[in-house]
């Protein structure tokens, strides 16, 4: 069986180290050269005798003519990453299977998030900000004032692979979980141990963190909006680790000025990152942002391409697919 590396040759290069590129020749015929969109000509040959191709951030999102024409033969991409939203489909119309290391990519925004939620939970960013500035007792009696960790009422926006990790997580610590997802049943939300609300808008009233992990899709653009966000309670904190395309900006930022009690952590910016220089989340000082780090970063990259040589290797066995993916679950997930 032959196999090619499509994509960005940098990112293949951070994904795939030596180690695991060696692991796959040791099963496969594979071209060791990534394969980038300026190299489908020139590497015809080669990509019209592949049957699997290996990928990561950067996948060429071809078009199903092109697919025809530059890998006829092509049966399974396994892709060492997370949403495969921006090319699968084409590839899942013309027959070719998709496998996602989606699972692997989820653990450190899982990581990142519940320790967000429990410094959240303390008042941890107002709090070290006030030590900061010279007022420690001022930031011991804010902290005192924030809910903190015992009984404390957290809501998870989704429950996908990380929404449900976020849960799953909590059930370590003494604390309600809430959960919103139109998608998820009664079931599934026990297993979670989770309280499963239908109303946006009491999850935000009711609950001290509120997480977001609502997967990015047309249907779900702008979906929060002043409503929700001017429900939050005092003291509360807001989360973002996912998609930021969910927020409505002007009435996120309405809310977050009226009460500067509230405080919000955002790792993803919508449309742009970093955002202009112009942009009120520079000045609200109840508005922190990460630089999109809730991912997989530094040696968490080889956990997603030794998913997908697992992956591979249940492929040539003949064995079921942990992470395959189709077009039915591409209506949900992120």
């Amino acid at each position: 069986m032959k196999a090619v590396l499509i994509g960005s040759a940098r990112e293949i290069a951070a994904v795939y180290p030596p180690p695991i590129v060696t692991q796959l020749a040791g099963l496969v015929e594979l071209y060791e050269h990534p394969i980038e969109k300026k190299d489908l000509d020139a590497c015809q040959a080669v990509l019209s005798q592949a049957e699997v191709a290996f990928s990561t951030w950067g996948m060429l999102p071809l078009s199903e003519a092109e697919i025809a024409r530059y890998l006829p033969r092509l049966k399974r991409i396994f892709y060492a990453a997370g949403s495969v939203q921006y090319f699968a489909r084409p590839f899942l119309r013309r027959g070719v299977g998709v496998s996602s290391a989606w699972a692997a990519n989820a653990i450190p925004v899982i990581e990142y998030t519940v320790s967000l939620i429990l410094l959240g939970l303390k008042g941890f960013f107002p709090a070290m900000a006030l030590a900061e500035a010279g007022r420690w007792s001022d930031g011991h009696t804010l902290s005192d004032r924030h809910a903190n960790i015992y009984a404390a009422r957290v809501g998870i926006l989704g429950a996908g692979m990380i929404g449900s990790g976020v849960l799953r997580e909590l059930a370590r610590h003494d604390l309600e979980r809430w959960v919103y997802d139109p998608y998820l049943s009664p079931e599934r939300a026990q297993q979670l141990g989770a309280h499963k609300v239908d109303s946006l808008t009491e999850l935000f009233a009711s609950c001290h963190v509120v997480s977001n992990h609502i997967a990015n899709l047309p249907a779900t653009r702008g979906m929060l909006t002043y409503e929700h966000f001017s429900r939050l309670m005092p003291n509360s904190c807001f989360i973002n680790s996912g998609r930021n395309s969910q927020i409505e900006e002007a009435g996120f930022v309405r809310a977050f000025r009226e009460d500067p009690s509230r405080t919000a952590v955002l790792d993803v910016i919508d449309p742009s990152e970093p955002p202009t220089p112009d942009h009120p989340y520079y000045t609200l000082p109840n508005v922190h942002m990460t630089p999109h780090i809730a991912g997989t970063l530094g040696n968490e990259k080889v956990r997603m391409s030794q998913y997908m040589v697992e992956e591979f290797k249940r492929f040539l066995e003949g064995k079921p697919l942990k992470w395959d993916v189709t077009e039915k679950m591409l209506e949900t997930m992120a």
